[in-house]
């Protein structure tokens, strides 16, 4: 592959994910301005949110056996569209429902089609293993830019035009840039003659492994920390004195530092074993909310928290597509992370749904912070121990001869 269509094809992923994650990370800066004008309750906001991560963790699964049945594109462009649709009805919510359906159920579906699983898997295929972890790292990075970007322009055009609008303005975005998607047509053939093997047959393997489990209960403390963080530390920090300013601020420095560490991450990928990485990774956010917490509360340290975090953020997935695609190929990668994402999505929902509702009951964000705290050292324990060797497969004698 030449380096033209390698660079197109990592910011047509960047791009695709940047605008999906992006208009994800940016929800909690509709928390205080939803709840404010149509009188829901934190909880009801964060249920919404919650449910749509649960959502995009079921749905992750099926979405990426449909992209390596018939290829990533079509999932994309789908899911692009379904995503504008999820907007524009959490732009006119009059009631929870309303809201739950489309920022829980469309949004969660959309994300299953537009994000890590589909997009990560369409690039695993497209570049051989040599280059593969650049590749995943570059399109993070890409895509980390647009979650930078997204965040203060999603800032602005609140300020501009009201919450409504905006949610409105970027489903027209998502409209408009659904046709990227064709870009990623990917080949599902394997990468080297192996014997053939059944997705049943992928998903049963996959299952009796432990290291499979493994990586699926660590990521569950991925989805906790990040999710939580990207809700509800915009009101932590209003509840706590600060001005919405300095929220905005946070979370858009998780974008640009997530720019830098997503790259480094795959790039490091390809050069240690990613599931050290992993566990170093999980216990250095376990020491960066231990300090953000311990120390007393000033913009400076909130600065300094969402640089560390962002560094941190992203940079865990494509090393963990990686294992994946080490330890059972790249046939149906896209189906297997799905399900490995699962345990990320059951704790994002857990993050932003408990954040809500121990808020509601204690007025208070101080437990969930300390779960974060240990979910990241239990996840670095659960890494450290993950067989990581490829699985070779018999060729059938016909085969063979």
């Amino acid at each position: 592959m030449n380096r033209r269509r390698a660079l197109l094809l990592v910011a047509s992923a960047g791009v695709v994910m940047g605008l999906a994650l992006g208009s994800r990370h940016m929800q909690g800066l509709f928390l205080l301005p939803m709840t404010t004008d149509r009188g829901f309750s934190r909880e009801a906001f964060g249920f919404a949110v919650a449910m749509q991560n649960l959502v995009w963790g079921l749905a992750q699964p099926f979405t990426g056996m449909i992209a390596d049945r018939f290829g990533s594109a079509r999932v994309i462009l789908f899911a692009s569209v379904v995503y504008a649709a999820g907007l524009y009805l959490m732009s006119v919510a009059a009631a929870p429902a309303t809201l739950n359906l489309g920022a829980g159920l469309l949004i969660g579906l959309a994300l299953s089609g537009t994000a890590f699983g589909v997009v990560y898997g369409a690039l695993s295929r497209l570049f051989e293993p040599a280059r593969r972890s650049w590749a995943l790292g570059v399109a993070g990075a890409v895509a980390g830019l647009g979650q930078f970007l997204v965040v203060p322009l999603a800032h602005g055009l609140i300020g501009l035009a009201g919450w409504a609008a905006a949610l409105v303005m970027f489903a027209v975005a998502f409209v408009l840039l659904s046709p990227l998607a064709f870009a990623l047509a990917d080949n599902t053939a394997p990468e080297r003659p192996s014997p053939p093997q059944s997705m049943t047959a992928a998903i049963r393997e996959a299952f009796g492994h432990r290291g499979f489990w493994l990586l699926n209960l660590g990521f569950l403390a991925c989805g906790f920390q990040l999710a939580f963080i990207a809700t509800h530390l915009p009101a932590y920090l209003r509840d706590m004195g600060l001005g919405a300013n300095h929220a905005v601020a946070a979370l858009a420095l998780i974008a640009l530092a997530n720019i830098a560490g997503t790259y480094a991450c795959g790039y490091l990928g390809g050069m240690y074993r990613p599931k050290n990485l992993l566990s170093l990774i999980y216990l250095a956010r376990a020491a960066i909310i231990t300090g953000f917490i311990a120390l007393p509360l000033s913009p400076l340290t909130v600065y300094a928290f969402a640089v560390a975090m962002g560094l941190l953020w992203l940079g865990t997935v494509p090393l963990t597509n990686g294992i994946l695609s080490q330890v059972f190929g790249v046939r149906y990668i896209a189906t297997l992370f799905g399900f490995v994402f699962f345990g990320h999505q059951v704790g994002s929902f857990l993050g932003v749904w408990l954040g809500g509702w121990v808020f509601d009951a204690t007025r208070s964000y101080g437990p969930l912070w300390i779960g974060a705290i240990a979910l990241g050292v239990l996840a670095a324990v659960l890494h450290w121990p993950i067989d990581d060797r490829e699985i070779v497969r018999e060729m059938p004698a016909a085969a063979g001869a």
